[in-house]
């Protein structure tokens, strides 16, 4: 029932941007925390950022920040992902996940819903 979908991967160049969407559908939580995961093949999964329910609550991870911006939307029930001055090194599939409880805060990891991912290619 509950369903994360995550669109707007694509082929880029490096130096270019993308925008990442994530819609969140199926469910009732008031108070949720999204996060933005990556994982490339044959490497561990990678927390990207993450942003609170209230929006105040934003964590990056220091290969990004600078570079990506996390917002969402709670009315649309959607979260996005601003990535610009993309690297070779950020070319991975991005998830988004869900944690219930993330009023306040997002750096938890306590997430428990996941969508499928999409895929990021930064190259030349």
């Amino acid at each position: 029932q509950l369903q994360l979908v995550e669109s707007g991967g694509g082929l880029v160049q490096p130096g270019g941007s993308l925008r990442l969407s994530c819609a969140a559908s199926g469910f009732t939580y008031e108070h949720y925390a999204i996060g933005w995961f990556r994982q490339a093949p044959g490497k561990e999964r990678e927390g990207v950022s993450c942003i609170s329910s209230d929006g105040r609550g934003i964590d990056y991870a220091s290969s990004v920040n600078g570079r990506f911006t996390i917002s969402r939307d709670n009315d649309k029930n959607t979260v996005y992902l601003q990535m610009n001055s993309l690297k070779p090194e950020d070319t991975a599939n991005y998830y988004c996940a869900l944690d219930p409880n993330g009023l306040r805060t997002c750096n938890r990891h306590e997430y428990e819903y996941w969508g499928q991912g999409t895929q990021v290619t930064v190259s030349s």
